[in-house]
């Protein structure tokens, strides 16, 4: 029987875990599979001593595109993921050098630093297939600039990296994302393991204080939208390349 290739991979050097996202066919998509992958890794990386900080990345032009709509994971799954992240004990750091659209970009939200490098663009779907973005506004609305975020979920724009930065999705954008992310990565292996841990629950406390007050409501709005007509003929017309039958 042949094996299956993992959809992420580990690689480990100098205190930093590089997980990267591996499923360049359907551009990284949050699929049952990943999502349990990538919670996997992350438990692992928590795990262990050596690791000081995790490198979030990816292969292919898209860092994730959002939902799998073959194969979504159940909206919780996606909560417990991103609050996953915000609770690890050690940063977690994206280095993004292509698209992200929609549940990447909450992927992107909950990350402690995120670099981009000039191919990056981004974009809030969800209004376009009939959905709104809601699980990834837990880790989104507490980090971001109100207006920005207001504009670009209503219209599902895209925007790139320096307007992603001026937004606070981004840390920093820069014309080569391994030049921005080293002295990054130098300054986490610098650092104390424990100071680090306790710095970032500083840093994440108002952001778990919204999974704790909002999560719940916001799983479930996701779940009733992906389950309406709406959504239906969005993600119907996404597929056969056409515009839903809303559009004026």
């Amino acid at each position: 029987m042949t094996d299956i290739e993992p959809l992420v991979r580990a690689t480990h050097h100098r205190g930093i875990t590089t997980l990267t996202l591996d499923s360049p066919a359907n551009r990284n998509a949050l699929s049952v599979r990943l999502v349990r992958e990538l919670a996997e890794a992350l438990t692992r990386s928590g795990e262990d001593d050596d690791v000081r900080a995790v490198l979030l990345t990816h292969t292919g032009n898209t860092f994730c595109a959002g939902a799998d709509l073959r194969h979504p994971p159940h909206p919780d799954e996606l909560v417990a993921l991103l609050k996953q992240i915000i609770d690890l004990r050690k940063p977690v750091v994206a280095r993004v050098t292509g698209h992200v659209r929609a549940g990447g970009l909450g992927l992107l939200g909950a990350c402690d630093i995120a670099a981009a490098g000039p191919e990056a663009t981004f974009a809030f779907t969800e209004v376009r297939i009939g959905v709104a973005p809601a699980v990834i506004s837990l880790t989104l609305l507490p980090r971001t600039d109100p207006r920005a975020l207001t504009r670009y979920y209503l219209t599902g724009e895209q925007f790139g990296p320096a307007e992603a930065a001026r937004a606070g999705l981004l840390t920093a954008a820069g014309a080569d994302v391994d030049d921005v992310l080293e002295p990054v990565l130098d300054g986490l292996r610098r650092a104390s393991p424990k100071a680090l841990a306790e710095t970032k629950r500083l840093l994440t406390a108002k952001v778990l204080e919204s999974f704790a007050l909002d999560a719940g409501g916001l799983s479930g709005l996701s779940a009733r939208l992906f389950a309406s007509d709406e959504a239906r003929e969005g993600m119907t017309s996404f597929r056969e390349r056409r515009d839903p039958q809303w559009v004026v």
